[in-house]
């Protein structure tokens, strides 16, 4: 992961001194330019609220709400009672300027705890309802700064945090499943002050600025079905 982290940021550094490169090189490094049909991102319910509920234990998952996605955008398909919320988050979890934002093989479930449920979930949320009313990638960047900015998505809740712990998990073309982890919400961009991505720190941080926040990322070592990580 911290090797990804620092090709990525010297690609990052080449582009940048090399503006008249920049749009070339996105087109050429880019396969999903535009949003896939519908119905590639859509899954049958039975088969996503399962895949929602394999983000973390079934001690957790169990007694979670569980949303899933539909045309207009996510919906309770299971009430919960304590307090956690699942759902599978698709390729638009990622940043506007993300290439695989558009991905439709994407499939990442999430189990917030309360804290997170009320906030952070927020934005992907709104995000997905932006996405099927049609708008743009930068129009989707606006509204939720706009939304940030006036408050109409909740600050970021103390105490905030996910588990990704499905087996299932399909992150990116590269990674794909990657490893089973937990992730800590922390306002604005925190890395350096948790003492994330430094030699020898468990802790993996990728600080989302259009969120507003820096993901902590802490690998585990076995799945929420309780087989070991082997990769």
């Amino acid at each position: 992961m911290r090797k990804t982290v620092t090709i990525l940021a010297s690609i990052f550094l080449i582009l940048s001194v090399l503006p008249e490169g920049i749009e070339q090189a996105r087109a050429q490094a880019n396969p999903y330019p535009a949003m896939a049909p519908l119905q590639e991102y859509l899954m049958p319910a039975d088969a996503e609220i399962a895949l929602a509920r394999s983000a973390a234990p079934a001690s957790v998952a169990d007694g979670a709400t569980v949303m899933v996605l539909g045309r207009q955008g996510y919906t309770i398909a299971v009430p919960g009672t304590n307090g956690f919320l699942c759902y599978v988050e698709r390729s638009w979890a990622k940043s506007t300027d993300d290439p695989e934002f558009w991905n439709p093989k994407l499939r990442a479930p999430n189990c917030f705890n309360v804290a997170a449920a009320r906030s952070v979930a927020q934005i992907y949320l709104m995000k997905s309802r932006l996405v099927l009313a049609g708008q743009s990638k930068a129009q989707i960047a606006q509204t939720i700064a706009a939304a940030l900015d006036d408050k109409k998505i909740p600050a970021l809740a103390p105490g905030a945090m996910c588990y990704m712990m499905s087996k299932q998990q399909y992150l990116n073309d590269q990674g794909k499943s990657w490893h089973p982890h937990l992730m800590f919400y922390v306002a604005g961009d925190a890395a350096q002050s948790w003492g994330a991505n430094l030699p020898g720190s468990p802790l993996i941080a990728a600080n989302d600025a259009e969120a507003r926040v820096t993901v902590m990322m802490v690998v585990v070592h076995q799945w929420s079905d309780g087989t070991p990580d082997q990769h």
